[in-house]
């Protein structure tokens, strides 16, 4: 009697299977998870102060330490919570700070105190940045399902998103950088203000998603009826 053959499913179709569920899976939740993200990644930041505030020093140090490559946490470019003030300039720091502080490290390591409340992990303008992209995120899926929401004219991402964080943010960096070669030349450096490290920021942040999001959503719509 022939034997017969037993039919089953490979393992290489096992895993496109698998390949095609994930798939699917972010063409439906992307949304959810882009806006879990990044209320995450700008909630931990603003988690890290609360935390100095109650004592849990550790948990708080982590964080820190966890967003310190991502940002360069300096102190007159962040803002403060459980303080008299919301933000603080390099002079008004000095007590805690030294005189010649600066954009080093001894900087970036000074959290706060309980006299001027403790710094967000992340710098204004990032906090200004992916919380932008997280206020879009949330308003895209309130709206997406009532209205095609099309993406940003490139011009318009170049225009309001870009040159506006280019002419705060870069001219700022270009001012610290120009001394170090060239000693007496004519730029020194530049300190931008919070409210235009938060414009810039958000405006980039919008302007980001509002290109990117109708794009993605597209995208994935061909994923799903594919």
């Amino acid at each position: 009697m022939a034997a017969r053959r037993v039919v089953g499913t490979t393992g290489g179709q096992r895993i496109q299977q698998l390949v095609n569920l994930l798939a699917i899976f972010l063409a439906r939740h992307w949304l959810m998870l882009c806006n879990g993200f990044f209320l995450l990644y700008v909630g931990l930041p603003i988690l890290a102060p609360l935390l100095m505030e109650l004592g849990e020093r550790r948990a708080a140090l982590i964080i820190y330490a966890a967003y310190s490559p991502l940002c360069h946490q300096l102190p007159h470019r962040s803002f403060f919570l459980f303080g008299p003030k919301l933000t603080y300039t390099l002079a008004e720091l000095a007590t805690w700070l030294g005189p010649d502080a600066g954009i080093k490290p001894s900087t970036r390591a000074f959290v706060g105190n309980e006299v001027v409340g403790y710094k967000m992990a992340l710098c204004q303008r990032d906090v200004a940045i992916y919380g932008a992209l997280l206020f879009f995120g949330l308003i895209y899926g309130l709206l997406r399902r009532r209205w095609r929401i099309r993406a940003l004219k490139l011009w318009a991402y170049i225009v309001f998103g870009i040159v506006p964080l280019l002419l705060d943010g870069g001219y700022q960096m270009l001012s610290y950088l120009v001394p170090y070669f060239w000693v007496n030349g004519p730029i020194r450096p530049h300190e931008s203000t919070p409210e235009m490290r938060v414009l810039t920021g958000a405006l980039f942040g919008l302007a980001t998603a509002w290109l990117s999001y109708p794009l993605l959503q597209e995208t994935l719509e061909n994923v799903k009826r594919g």
